[in-house]
């Protein structure tokens, strides 16, 4: 066994593999860019080496430097996470020529899957079911176009060097093609460097079953079951558990059986993942499920195989990288309970799901333990990135049923308290609790079904009203339990108060309260200088408030967050966070801002990937004017309304966050 690992990588999955190899006594090295310096990977290893500016490409992306740093440190073997260069055949074979160990699958069999036509060409031959549709070498505008007619709609059109979404679109007309085929291709030159897709029915019922597969040098070939990934926005994965509902034991077989076959086909060593389509019109049938891409590396998700097996995956990387055999026979492995998975990220559901960056003022994840596992790239007080992915932390819960797994994850999502940054925590306890998918009827086209009720923050009444409940509260306690005399609130005593709430944003020290044994009764009354007021009573159970006629309950734990000087506080329910501050007394909450005067700014720092409309063309309300390319993704800027169009900048500029990238005039009638 060598005795020293550099982790080509950032964030959670540096942090995930430095704890394996430090329990197995390696001495542990981070890479970082600038942007990182501080960051927890960086804190958490042995030794740290800068290898550039904050561009991936500039500093994760570049071999020479990773390799420089390898030999700088000493050492002896590279572990490339997932991302970034894990699938790169090229750097493989860098750091095998340096005389390193490389912890990953041979270059060839990376090469082989690393192209979607050309690896399902290969399972094809090798037994392996596939997708139907288009895999030729022509990628004319007019072929593609023919053979999505041919293949009927709706069809996928999918990235050849893709993975993770990008590159990813779903075309429901012919009239709709050419412009799904532009955006497809231009995320996949952005994110893969290579523009060529593919085609393939689309599926209306589609559930994404993956394998996760493991082989060692001596020719042995392991599956630990299988994984539900089904549960996605935009071919974004957000929550993912092992095993699979409603997965019978000869489909089991038959899914298990081919990934199986399929790693066979390229000689593979080390973890990979066997991605399959299933039509779950019928519920899963074994042959309604085909092959869609093997991912040559560890996956995001595969801490929830890892809990119902009880294999340390990636300590199975680094002895099988070090030549031993697989510790485990296949009759061996077992699988024992359910596990589900979310991914945290810094993004505001609210608002489209833009990414959110900044400072991590305030950050608090459920405490790990009792089947609960907590990977975190970031720490309180450290930085969320444009240059980077916004996936902060994975929440993990292992219970005995599915239906423990989904009420423990579901607790320990909303259990999490981030501000400023916006996160996406609401949204995933929202999941969660969904009744489709706590009954298992889950397909990938769920969250867009019902993206409304899981994608909005609750009502602003509701979150108004907690907050004033919140100010007629007079027990503040500190994060110890401890009780603060010094911080009460202004209206303890005096429950029939009236006060309005606005909206604030400047966190500036750490308190909390919490909400027990009261409940506040609120009505609304004419707005006074445009804030809503409130006329709050005191009653005997837990906190609920009625609104316009209709009740409405905050969660079990509502926390406070209260900064130093009184003015401001941020209220935590149910993973949500909504801030309010204190003016002359009383606490106020005014409107946000918007469109209203047609200018669209940039909502993070990006580039400018395409700008459809010309300057003076008259746009309908929707229409897109700028597509902002940012954190690894398009975001589609669209017209507020009717109007003449003025764009302010071109394919290709850098903006920085809240610059005016174009401007729609109301014409006159």
């Amino acid at each position: 066994m060598f005795t020293s690992v550099l982790v080509a990588n950032r964030g959670e999955i540096a942090c995930r593999v430095f704890r394996t190899a430090k329990r197995m006594g390696l001495r542990t090295i981070a890479v970082h860019s600038e942007a990182d310096a501080s960051a927890l990977h960086v804190k958490e290893a042995d030794e740290a080496v800068l290898i550039g500016p904050a561009p991936a490409r500039e500093s994760y992306l570049d071999t020479a430097k990773v390799l420089a740093a390898a030999k700088q440190t000493g050492a002896e073997a590279i572990h490339p996470g997932y991302g970034f260069l894990s699938e790169n055949a090229e750097f493989a074979e860098a750091v095998m020529a340096a005389g390193l160990v490389w912890i990953g699958p041979p270059p060839a069999a990376i090469r082989a899957m690393g192209l979607k036509d050309a690896a399902k060409d290969l399972m094809e031959k090798a037994g392996v079911p596939v997708t139907p549709g288009y895999l030729g070498a022509d990628q004319s505008v007019e072929t593609l176009t023919a053979e999505a007619a041919r293949i009927g709609y709706p069809v996928l059109i999918k990235a050849v060097a893709g993975g993770g979404g990008k590159g990813m679109k779903r075309v429901d007309a012919a009239e709709d093609f050419v412009a799904g085929l532009d955006s497809a291709k231009r995320e996949a030159k952005a994110a893969f460097g290579d523009d060529r897709v593919l085609i393939e029915t689309y599926i209306t019922r589609p559930r994404h079953i993956e394998v996760q597969v493991f082989g060692d040098g001596q020719g042995n070939v392991v599956h630990l079951f299988e994984r539900d990934c089904s549960l996605q926005r935009r071919h974004q994965k957000v929550i993912e558990e092992a095993p699979a509902p409603g997965m019978d034991d000869v489909t089991r077989e038959a899914v298990t059986s081919a990934a199986v076959r399929a790693a066979q086909a390229v000689n593979y060593v080390g973890a990979g993942t066997v991605e399959f389509i299933a039509d779950a019109s019928e519920g899963l049938k074994p042959d309604r499920v085909w092959f869609m891409e093997m991912n040559t590396r560890l996956q995001v998700e595969h801490p929830v195989t890892e809990a119902v097996t009880g294999v340390d995956l990636v300590e199975w990387q680094l002895r099988v990288a070090a030549g031993e055999p697989l510790p485990m026979k296949q009759a061996d492995i077992r699988l024992n309970g359910w596990a589900m998975e979310a991914r945290l990220y810094a993004e505001d559901p609210s608002n489209g799901f833009l990414p959110s960056i900044g400072r991590l003022e305030h950050f608090v994840l459920p405490e790990p333990g009792d089947g609960v596992r907590i990977d975190a790239g970031v720490e309180a007080g450290g930085e969320v990135s444009q240059f980077y992915d916004p996936m902060i932390a994975k929440l993990i819960v292992h219970a005995a049923t599915r239906e423990e797994a989904a009420e423990g994850l579901a607790e320990a999502v909303e259990a999490v308290e981030v501000w400023p940054v916006r996160t996406n925590a609401g949204f995933l306890g929202r999941c969660l609790r969904n009744s489709r998918f706590r009954s298992g009827d889950v397909d990938t086209a769920l969250i867009a079904a019902e993206g409304e009720t899981l994608s909005a923050r609750p009502d602003d009444k509701v979150l108004d009203a907690i907050a004033v409940a919140l100010t007629a509260e007079d027990r503040w306690y500190d994060r110890d339990g401890r009780r603060n005399h010094d911080w009460g609130s202004p209206w303890a005593g005096s429950p029939g108060g009236t006060f309005g709430l606005r909206l604030s944003r400047s966190p500036r020290s750490q308190y909390a309260a919490r909400l027990g044994g009261r409940t506040v009764v609120g009505s609304v009354m004419p707005a006074l200088d445009g804030d809503r007021v409130w006329t709050v009573g005191e009653g005997e159970t837990a906190l609920s408030v009625e609104i316009d006629g209709q009740s409405a309950r905050a969660g079990e734990r509502v926390v406070a967050w209260t900064y130093g000087d009184g003015d401001d506080d941020v209220l935590f329910d149910r993973g949500e966070a909504v801030a309010f501050g204190w003016r002359g007394g009383v606490a106020s909450r005014g409107a946000g801002g918007g469109v209203a005067d047609g200018s669209l700014r940039a909502p993070m720092p990006g580039r400018i990937a395409a700008a459809p409309v010309k300057d003076g063309e008259a746009v309908k309300a929707g229409q897109t004017l700028v597509v902002l390319e940012a954190m690894k993704m398009e975001h589609a800027l669209t017209a507020p309304f009717d109007g003449v169009a003025q764009v302010r900048v071109a394919v290709g500029d850098q903006v920085t966050d809240g610059a005016e990238l174009a401007l729609v005039e109301a014409v006159d009638g």
